[in-house]
């Protein structure tokens, strides 16, 4: 499946992919700037893949990758390097490995540390839809005739298309799955060991399919489903994204000088107005550009999941406020709106919106026609603003807006199963909000064999920055193979959010 130089059976000839060295130096803008908030700077390098757009057609173009390494710590040689996807899909790697070296320094102990922007991902030839924002269908569905919902989802999608360019149609997972290969072989390593979380551990598992024999050691934090339809997964991640804000909310107000005061249900209420006042009257920078409540609402889906970012959003929510100054929210979406704080990073703002929707359509095969969206959009928009009042809109779109594309891949659904690779830890977080626990059990009955699960009793997205004893399972696992029992588990613990 790889298609690589060498390869007999027909497949397009990859080699040029799989011969390029990565040439590692400085990082610069945004990346730089968080690299150094950290205090680590000169220990990041930045660099970049060339992969094919189409990989059944390599001479249609490539997508530059943008990747970031941490040089490992260790005194002799370190056993390869450890690549980091933080989930999304859509989310950026490498302004998330720059702001956060600290939280994998131990690991580095015995591997390079490299994440990456995932194709149509932040500075990997992002996708957008422009100023389409997150809804084209800003009027109360119930005033809308079927047909007009359908012609202005099919303007949407066309928007989103001539918006991206040629990458959107060779987005998803399967694709991704080939660019992380070409990036083990560019790093130098004959096997991939890899750190997965949340939509990352999606990706790992299509790994584990298409290339079993390089698989290493590999993790998978925050299991994704790897069947359930692109509406289930979106409705699911509004009420997990939901449950973070409210516990964010229930965290500031109970610390002094939270914006939103001491009532965190009023907090609640104060957000999603917000939200709502900025979608009637968007913020504007010097240059013009509008920073809305959607992209509010992007910024958030980022930054709710670590608690550890929990502090730094309180600041940038206090500074909108108190001030209508965004610029801090946008630079934890890795974004810069320009002027006097640094260098523009060119990153629309609605990418990883835009992302997740390409990922997840190219991912599902199913696809829902028009009959379906005349008689489901009304009663699709009920739930999902029922399951999040903040969320529910930017989730419900990406489902919608996979109407009128093709019918996506039925690889994952089909042939993700029973993979024949060394042992793969899979950890799954009790109260996860995003990621249920049943989806690391249903995925690893799913992987067959080789799937050992760690159940984590705790809470919160994910478990190895939740949990000291997840932290040291899963280190122990990475650097010296020491695979837990079956039936491990780890008993709530609050230390590592403290």
């Amino acid at each position: 499946m790889a298609g690589v130089a060498g390869d007999r059976s027909g497949s397009p000839d990859l080699s040029r992919y799989y011969t390029q060295e990565i040439k590692w130096a400085a990082c610069e803008g945004e990346t730089e700037a968080l690299a150094k908030a950290t205090g680590h700077a000169k220990d990041v390098r930045c660099g970049k893949v060339r992969v094919p757009i189409d990989y059944a057609d390599p001479r249609g173009g490539d997508v530059e990758v943008a990747m970031i390494r941490m040089k490992s710590s260790a005194s002799g040689e370190p056993r390869g390097s450890l690549l980091l996807n933080f989930g999304g899909p859509g989310g950026p790697g490498v302004s998330a490995l720059a702001g956060s070296q600290k939280e994998f320094g131990f690991l580095s102990k015995g591997y390079d540390i490299v994440s990456f922007d995932p194709r149509g991902v932040g500075q990997s030839d992002p996708v957008s839809c422009g100023d389409l924002g997150t809804d084209p269908l800003d009027s109360d569905l119930g005033d809308q005739s079927p047909g007009a919902v359908l012609t202005e989802l099919r303007k949407a999608a066309k928007v989103c298309e001539d918006k991206s360019g040629p990458v959107l149609p060779h987005m998803g997972t399967v694709n991704v799955s080939r660019d992380l290969d070409v990036m083990r072989q560019a790093l130098g390593d004959k096997k991939l060991n890899y750190l997965g979380f949340s939509y990352g551990t999606r990706l790992g598992a299509v790994y584990a399919a298409q290339f079993p024999k390089k698989v290493g050691r590999m993790v998978l934090d925050g299991v994704d489903t790897l069947t359930e339809p692109v509406a289930e997964q979106s409705l699911v991640t509004a009420e997990g994204r939901q449950t973070a804000l409210d516990n964010f909310l229930e965290w500031c107000t109970g610390n002094p000088g939270c914006v939103f005061g001491t009532d965190a249900r009023a907090a609640r209420d104060g957000m999603v107005k917000l939200i709502h006042d900025m979608d009637e009257m968007p913020l504007r920078s010097m240059e013009g550009e509008e920073f809305t409540g959607q992209d509010v609402v992007g910024v958030l889906s980022q930054a709710l999941y670590s608690r550890q970012a929990w502090p730094a959003l309180s600041q940038a929510l206090g500074a909108l406020l108190a001030d209508g100054d965004p610029r801090a929210l946008i630079r934890m979406s890795g974004g810069l709106m320009g002027g006097a704080d640094g260098p523009r990073v060119d990153v629309p703002m609605d990418n990883m919106s835009a992302a997740l929707m390409a990922v997840n359509c190219a991912d599902d095969p199913d696809r829902p026609d028009a009959a379906r969206i005349e008689k489901e959009v009304g009663t699709l928009r009920e739930e999902f603003e029922e399951a999040s009042p903040v969320f529910g809109k930017s989730m419900l779109m990406p489902v919608l807006l996979c109407f009128g594309r093709p019918a996506g891949t039925d690889f994952i659904r089909e042939r993700v199963r029973d993979v024949k690779t060394p042992k793969l830890l899979l950890v799954g977080t009790r109260g996860d909000p995003a990621t249920p626990y049943r989806w690391t059990e249903e995925t690893a009955r799913r992987l067959g064999s080789q799937a050992v699960v760690l159940d984590n009793k705790g809470d919160g997205h994910t478990g190895y920055l939740g949990s000291v004893c997840v932290h040291d399972k899963v280190n122990g696992f990475l650097l010296y193979g020491e695979t837990p029992k079956s039936g491990s588990s780890c008993p709530v613990d609050t230390r590592a959010q403290e």
